[in-house]
């Protein structure tokens, strides 16, 4: 059963979340590829004291050449008020953001999170849309690094 914001709980977003898509709908309802390419990556961690942090990257270069950009995130408090839940940024690489909250719808249904907001993108509404899974990484192939042994040759 999908849990909306009349019956969300702050024990229900409590733990780590990690990012499944990051898309935005235009005023028409089109899905467009969000700001970290198709397949980003992302944690969000919420504490029971009222913390959170948030680290999302893009795992490839943009399509289109341009400089999008490649991180996002941030850190500070978070609340559920009126039935969202709303981050005020304390510690983030864009100075815009500081002391700014963020408010966001929220869809809960089991292990799956989605938060709503929105942006204003070349002078237009974009609804901002999150998915995420709660707990254990979604599956990805992994990658070997060299051990501090290897990279010394010996």
């Amino acid at each position: 059963m999908a849990r909306t914001h009349d019956v969300l709980l702050t024990n229900d977003l409590v733990g780590v979340w990690h990012l499944v898509s990051f898309q935005d709908l235009d005023e028409d309802g089109g899905v467009r590829e969000g700001p970290l390419g198709p397949r980003p990556r992302g944690l969000l961690i919420y504490t029971g004291d009222g913390y959170l942090a948030v680290s999302m990257m893009r795992t490839e270069g943009s399509a289109d050449g341009t400089s999008a950009p490649r991180y996002m995130g941030y850190a500070g408090c978070w609340r559920i008020e009126g039935g969202r839940v709303v981050h005020l940024v304390s510690v983030t690489p864009n100075p815009d953001w500081v002391d700014v909250e963020q408010v966001r719808d929220v869809e809960l249904n089991g292990e799956h999170l989605t938060l709503y907001g929105t942006a204003v993108i070349a002078g237009r509404p974009q609804r901002r849309v999150l998915n995420w899974q709660r707990g254990r990484t979604p599956e990805r192939p992994r990658r070997s690094r060299p051990s501090r042994q290897d990279k010394k040759g010996s």
